[in-house]
């Protein structure tokens, strides 16, 4: 085997089996500096707390052939790149809290159950890796219909590797509110739709020919719909700090009622409307459902609310390379960022 040193007039030193440990190294003609390069040989591969010299370092691993490169020097936060033909490069982790709620389902049309809230997710990822851009989906607010027909689903959202269901549309024609994040209320004694286990509750059942349930929310299921003909309340959602001050968010759509009683919704669910009228729609970045449309005249179901992806890390780890124009905030020696929109959030 042999080694090739290039200089930066050109020439070159070319080391051999033939070449002793004693014998004097000439460079071509033009000059030049000969150097050794910093290596380190071991039997297993570098560490982010592996910390070398400088940028440049070369690492071996003996057991595998596995050949890395610094790249980036920090103090127990290194990173290596693999440039050997294996795969897999040698990068720092750091925590990063979330909250992630996909839409929520619109309420149905015309003495119809309200929509389910967007599935809720809250947490911490403690492995986000440095260098990785991480793609954030927002989901939209389901439509809600001006006929007689059952509400939308909204649709998913996901961040960080964590994924939301959308909430189930009211019921109304099929008769049964649309399983969900949180499930869409009942029509006419029809069930309510199933909610996603740790995203959300059921949507409440409507009673026969009366009242029609409540859409389900992140906290509570839909009320149910009641024989005087007033429809369900809306499941309750949650509320989250992670902003810096409390907001609730993820409630469920209030229930189209037979008479003027009409259901009622809290935290981004829309309220059921007034005959003939549109009913109110799920907060935007709630994923709040939609209210459900009361009868004779009938209504328009409400629009579910959309979702939000919201990220909270250390303000010393926030790399600042994002897509999608999130708003950008601090608390305390926290960065937060609230992703209204689809984007991306390189750590």
């Amino acid at each position: 085997m042999s080694v090739k040193i290039n200089n930066s007039a050109g020439g070159s030193v070319t080391l051999d089996s033939t070449t002793t440990s004693n014998e004097a190294l000439t460079l071509p003609t033009g000059g030049g500096t000969l150097s050794t390069l910093a290596s380190t040989v071991s039997a297993s591969d570098p560490t982010t707390s592996s910390n070398p010299s400088a940028v440049g370092h070369l690492w071996i691993n003996s057991t595998s052939g596995e050949q890395y490169v610094a790249t980036t020097i920090t103090t127990g936060a290194n990173v290596w790149a693999n440039t050997g033909e294996g795969s897999g490069n040698v990068r720092p982790i750091y925590s990063v809290e979330y909250l992630v709620i996909a839409g929520g389902g619109s309420g149905g049309g015309t003495l119809a159950g309200g929509g389910g809230a967007g599935g809720y997710l809250t947490g911490t990822n403690s492995s986000v890796v440095v260098g990785t851009a991480y793609t954030i989906t927002v989901g939209g607010g389901g439509s809600g219909p001006s006929t007689g027909v059952r509400g939308s689903n909204g649709t998913d959202s996901s961040g960080l590797g964590i994924s939301t269901v959308g909430g189930g549309g009211g019921g109304r024609t099929p008769a049964d509110g649309a399983s969900g994040g949180s499930g869409g209320g009942g029509y006419s004694g029809a069930s309510g739709g199933n909610g996603t286990a740790g995203q959300g509750n059921a949507g409440g059942v409507g009673h026969s020919s009366e009242g029609s349930g409540g859409g389900g929310g992140k906290g509570a299921v839909g009320s149910v719909g009641l024989s005087s003909g007033a429809g369900g309340n809306g499941g309750a959602g949650l509320a989250s700090s992670i902003t810096g001050s409390s907001v609730g968010r993820a409630g469920g759509g209030g229930g189209g009622s037979f008479n003027t009683t009409y259901g009622t919704a809290t935290d981004g669910g829309g309220n059921a409307g007034p005959r003939g009228g549109t009913s109110g729609a799920g907060t935007v970045n709630a994923g709040g459902g939609g209210g459900g449309a009361a009868y004779s005249p009938g209504g328009t179901g409400g629009n579910g609310g959309s979702g939000v992806v919201i990220l909270k890390l250390l303000t010393s780890r926030y790399s600042g390379t994002v897509t999608g124009s999130p708003a950008v905030s601090t608390s305390g020696s926290y960065t937060i960022l609230q992703f209204n929109s689809s984007g991306t959030y390189t750590a």
